[in-house]
């Protein structure tokens, strides 16, 4: 592979952590904290403690991340449409996608601050916990499959 082809695989990776990791933090950060209206937080009740960030610093760092994520996102579509990005491979990035994203709002109904039992919780640790273990497992189990397809075919190739 030359230096170009060396340049858009590392251009497709970079771009690739853009879109998985900034898609969670993005959906946190604008999303805000799910707090009940109209009382302190001192009167709430919380399954899991709110990391101590301002609303304001949230959203900026949401807002940052959404941009990197369709940065990311773009490049991949103008690599794939190139050809310089195998289409298969966004069989691995799409489950991861969702499940960061699953993940930010999950994490910000955990950290909810309610009256009494916090409903979303539960129902974040009993659904979506197993909905985020079985895309994070389809899109492991996706990457194996074509880094193994990869190998084989370089094999097949090195034996003629």
């Amino acid at each position: 592979m030359g230096k170009r082809g060396t340049h858009l695989t590392h251009l497709t990776f970079v771009a690739a952590v853009l879109l998985v990791v900034g898609a969670p933090v993005a959906v946190w950060g604008l999303m805000g904290q799910q707090d009940a209206q109209g009382l302190p937080s001192s009167e709430l009740d919380y399954a899991f403690q709110p990391p101590d960030i301002s609303d304001g610093t949230a959203a900026a760092l949401g807002g940052v991340a959404l941009v990197l994520a369709v940065a990311g996102a773009a490049l991949l579509v103008l690599a794939s449409l190139r050809g310089a990005f195998d289409h298969r491979w966004w069989g691995v990035l799409a489950p991861l996608t969702v499940a960061g994203v699953l993940a930010g709002v999950g994490w910000r109904l955990l950290t909810a601050g309610v009256i009494g039992a916090n409903i979303g919780a539960g129902f974040v640790i009993m659904l979506g916990a197993p909905l985020v273990a079985g895309l994070l497992l389809w899109a492991l189990a996706r990457a194996l499959w074509l880094a193994w397809e990869r190998v084989g075919r370089r094999d097949s190739a090195s034996a003629v």
